[in-house]
């Protein structure tokens, strides 16, 4: 069974300002949870937010400025992971987000 992959409202807002080129990383991204989970190891920067539970985050694209993307799994059993934060690195309150 693939998992689902849902966009918050905020996150969907934060897709229609990304350039083209992010965009496109993003729904690889989003492809590769959907097929094979939310760890994905092999994206650069990939890591699990610290003192935040099932919560992920990695760069869609380096250099200036980096972009982001931040998402947490809302439900194992049932397979549903949540992108809750599409955008600049510098914007990115890792914290607050998840």
């Amino acid at each position: 069974m693939p998992w689902d992959v849902k966009f918050t409202g905020k996150a969907k807002k934060q897709t229609g300002k990304l350039p083209n080129e992010v965009l496109e990383s993003l729904f690889a991204l989003v492809l590769e949870i959907e097929k094979i989970g939310p760890a994905r190891t092999s994206w650069p920067n990939y890591g699990k937010i610290k003192g935040k539970k099932d919560c992920y985050h990695c760069h869609l694209k380096k250099g200036r400025p980096t972009y982001v993307a931040i998402w947490k799994v809302k439900d194992k059993e049932n397979k549903i992971v949540e992108v809750k934060y599409a955008g600049t690195h510098e914007n990115a309150d890792y914290e607050r987000i998840c």
